[in-house]
C-alpha cells in the first residue's frame, strides 16, 4: 500500500494538469480568435473609415489599444500579489473586454461619422484597459498551474487553432463582399457580436481553472511594492537585459500600420484587400505559433534572436521594393510582407512571454509582467513619434527605421540568459 500512495497523488495532479491545459487553451482560442475578429489594425481600423470616422480616431486605434493595456499593470500586479486565488482578475477582465467588443457591434450597428469614430475609441479605452487586467493575471495563473516545458506549447498552439479561425471569417468576408469597397454596418455589427461572445465564452472557461491558493507567505500586502518594482531594472541584470530586448522588439508591432499604408497605396484599397490581409494574419498563426511554441520551451531566447533578425530582413525588403519600384504584383508582394510580419510578431509574443514566465517565480511573476509591460506601455507612446518619419519622409523609411531597431533587438537577445536550461 505505501508504493500506491505516491502514484494515486501524481496522477491526480497529472490530470489536474491536463484539466487546466484544457480550460486555458478553449480561453486562449476564443481570446485569440475575438482578437482578430475586432483587430484595431485591420477590422476596426477599415470600419472606421469606412463609415466616416474622422481620421484622427483611426490613428488613435492601435496606441490606444496596445499602451492603455500596458501602462496600468504595474499598479494591477500590487493588487493581484494581495489575493490568494487570481483567475477572478482575468474572468472580470475578459467580461469587460466583452462587453466593450458588444459596445463596438451597437455602435456600428447605429451611428456613423465622427460620433462613430468617437464612441468606438471611448469603448477602445475600457477594452485596453480590462485587457492589461488579464494579461498580469493569465502569466501569474499559468506560472502557477501549467508546469515549465508546457507553457509555450499552450500559448502557440491557442494561437495556430486561433489562426485556423481567422481563415474561415477572412474567406467568408471575402466571398461575401467580393468587390465590395463599401461594406455594409451589419457585417461589422455580427463580427463585433461574434467576438464578444468569445470574450465571454473564454471568461466562462477560465472560471473552471483549478488553481491553488498562493500561500500567505507568498502573499505581499504591502502598497508600496508597485513603486518598489522598479528597483529591479537596476537589481536585476536579466530582467533589465530583457525590457531593452522587448523594447527594440516591439518595433513588429509598430510597423503593421506602415506596411497596411504602403499596401493601400500600391493596390487598390477595396474590401478584397482587406479580406486577403485577414486571411493571411490567420494563415499566419495557424502555421507558425505552434512551431514558435515547441522552439520557445527549448529556447525562448533563440526565438527571440530569430524574429528579431527576420524583422530586420523583411523590413528591408519593403524598403528596395518600395524605392526600387521592382514589377512584382503589388497585392501579391503585400500579402506575403504581412503575412511575413504577422509569423514574426506571432514569434516575438509567443518567446517573450514565455521567456518572462520562465524566468520569474511565484513570488515575483506578477510584479516582473507588471514592470515590463508598463515600461513597454510608456515606450508605445514614445514610438508612435515614428508616425513623424512616415509623415516628412514616407511609411517606407519608418519601416526601415524599425527594421533597425528589430535588428538591434536580434544583437540585445544575445545577452540573456537561457532559462530553459536552469
Amino acid at each position: 500500500m505505501a508504493d500506491t500512495q505516491p502514484t494515486a497523488s501524481s496522477d491526480q495532479n497529472d490530470e489536474k494538469v491536463a484539466h487546466n491545459y484544457r480550460a486555458q487553451l478553449i480561453s486562449l482560442v476564443a481570446t485569440k480568435t475575438g482578437d482578430r475578429l475586432a483587430s484595431p489594425k485591420l477590422i476596426l481600423a477599415w470600419m472606421l473609415t469606412s463609415f466616416g470616422a474622422p481620421p484622427l480616431t483611426v490613428s488613435l486605434l492601435v496606441p490606444i489599444r496596445e499602451s492603455l493595456a500596458l501602462l496600468p499593470q504595474i499598479f494591477i500586479a500590487a493588487k493581484l500579489n494581495r489575493y490568494a486565488i487570481r483567475k477572478w482578475f482575468w474572468v472580470t477582465g475578459s467580461v469587460i473586454q466583452g462587453l466593450s467588443v458588444g459596445g463596438f457591434g451597437v455602435a456600428v450597428a447605429l451611428l456613423r461619422g465622427p460620433i462613430l469614430g468617437w464612441t468606438v475609441i471611448a469603448l477602445l479605452t475600457s477594452f485596453s484597459l480590462a485587457r492589461g487586467l488579464c494579461s498580469v493575471s493569465s502569466k501569474d495563473v499559468m506560472g502557477r498551474t501549467i508546469p515549465q516545458g508546457q507553457r509555450g506549447s499552450l500559448t502557440g498552439t491557442a494561437a495556430s487553432i486561433a489562426g485556423g479561425a481567422t481563415i474561415v471569417v477572412g474567406t467568408i468576408l471575402l466571398l461575401i463582399r467580393s468587390g465590395d469597397t463599401r461594406p455594409d454596418q451589419f457585417i461589422f455589427a455580427v463580427l463585433m457580436a461574434v467576438a464578444a461572445g468569445l470574450w465571454l465564452a473564454a471568461a466562462a472557461f477560465f472560471a473552471r481553472v483549478q488553481e491553488a491558493p498562493v500561500s500567505a507567505n507568498n502573499i505581499n500586502t504591502d502598497t508600496k511594492s508597485k513603486l518598489g518594482g522598479l528597483t529591479l531594472l537596476w537589481t536585476d541584470r536579466n530582467l533589465r537585459d530583457f525590457v531593452i530586448t522587448r523594447t527594440f522588439l516591439i518595433s513588429t508591432a509598430l510597423m503593421a500600420p506602415f506596411l497596411i499604408m504602403l499596401a493601400n497605396r500600391y493596390t487598390d484599397g477595396s474590401f478584397k484587400s482587406l479580406g486577403i490581409l485577414v486571411i493571411a494574419q490567420g494563415l499566419a498563426a495557424l502555421l507558425s505559433a505552434t512551431f514558435w511554441g515547441r522552439l520557445a520551451d527549448r529556447s525562448s531566447k533563440l526565438v527571440l534572436m530569430i524574429t528579431g533578425v527576420m524583422a530586420a530582413l523583411l523590413g528591408a525588403l519593403v524598403f528596395g521594393y518600395v524605392r526600387n519600384d521592382l514589377p512584382f504584383d503589388a497585392t501579391v508582394f503585400f500579402a506575403l510582407v504581412y503575412f511575413m510580419l504577422a509569423t514574426i510578431h506571432a514569434g516575438v509574443r509567443v518567446g517573450r512571454k514565455t521567456y518572462l514566465v520562465d524566468m520569474a517565480t511565484t513570488q515575483n511573476r506578477a510584479t516582473y509582467v507588471a514592470l515590463s509591460n508598463t515600461i513597454i506601455g510608456i515606450l508605445l507612446l514614445a514610438g508612435s513619434s515614428v508616425g513623424l518619419i512616415a509623415e516628412k519622409f514616407g511609411s517606407e523609411y519608418a519601416v526601415l527605421s524599425l527594421a533597425l531597431c528589430a535588428g538591434l533587438g536580434a544583437l540585445y537577445a544575445r545577452r540573456l540568459e537561457n532559462v530553459q536550461s536552469q
